[in-house]
């Protein structure tokens, strides 16, 4: 179930980060299964299994399935490991998309007051980033595109310096719902000009620019994934809400 690929050992596991636990690595490795899809939705895993397929000891696997938990990214099942939950319900959707027009524009305008020339720069590197890997081939990368896509968010909220607007928004993940959603490279090319506005404002400083940047990509957004929503009702594949 655990993919072989992208920067990944003979082990499946990531390179370990400098001074950094093996937790967090495995935490980072079933993020990205989870966003490529190589872990599906519903599907069941297991603390012994997943320990085999990375070549470490259970009690990482053990620590990262539990930090998953409390972030609703998997559903503790009695005697039986641990469940992916399935795909979001469109009423899930929208109340996430309601939540981060609420708090991602005013995030954006904070950014550009309060933003640092180290913060501004780390913006641009990861637009780069992202130029890289759009258009990318297989689900890795799309998956790889939508974790970095976060993770700008992410920088956008903490350079607001408002670290409650932050942790809401990660408690979120709300970009690990949408992007399991179905891969559209549209999500990515569109996603990207939005991106750059974004930055361009925060780093000229320009507050009212900022925010009308982000609500912008986020209104754009979410009708781009409202579509999947439509496709998806169209088929029959309603998902049910974990």
């Amino acid at each position: 179930m655990i993919a072989r690929g992208g920067r990944a050992t003979t082990s499946g596991m990531p390179p370990p980060r400098p001074g950094g636990r093996l937790a967090d690595d495995v935490y980072d490795t079933l993020l990205g299964q989870l966003m490529s899809l190589r872990i599906e939705p519903g599907s069941r895993v297991t603390i012994d299994v997943l320990a085999r397929e990375l070549g470490v000891s259970q009690t990482p696997i053990r620590d990262a399935l539990n930090r998953m938990e409390a972030e609703g990214l998997v559903v503790r099942v009695p005697h039986a490991g641990y469940r992916i939950p399935p795909q979001i319900t469109r009423q899930r959707f929208e109340d996430m998309l309601e939540v981060r027009l609420l708090l991602e524009p005013a995030a954006a305008r904070r950014s550009a007051e309060r933003a640092s020339l180290e913060q501004v720069s780390g913006l641009r590197r990861m637009l780069v980033e992202m130029a890289e890997l759009e258009g990318g081939a297989g689900l890795m990368a799309y998956g790889a595109f939508g974790l970095r896509d976060a993770a700008f968010h992410d920088l956008v909220a903490l350079s607001a310096e408002n670290q409650v607007i932050r942790e809401t928004l990660a408690r979120l993940h709300s970009h690990v719902h949408l992007f399991r959603l179905h891969r559209d490279t549209q999500v990515t090319h569109l996603a990207m000009a939005e991106h750059e506005d974004v930055v361009a404002a925060i780093a000229a400083r320009d507050p009212d620019a900022a925010a009308y940047a982000m609500r912008r990509h986020i209104l754009r957004s979410g009708q781009r994934f409202g579509r999947l929503f439509d496709e998806i009702e169209r088929a029959g594949e309603v998902p049910v809400e974990a």
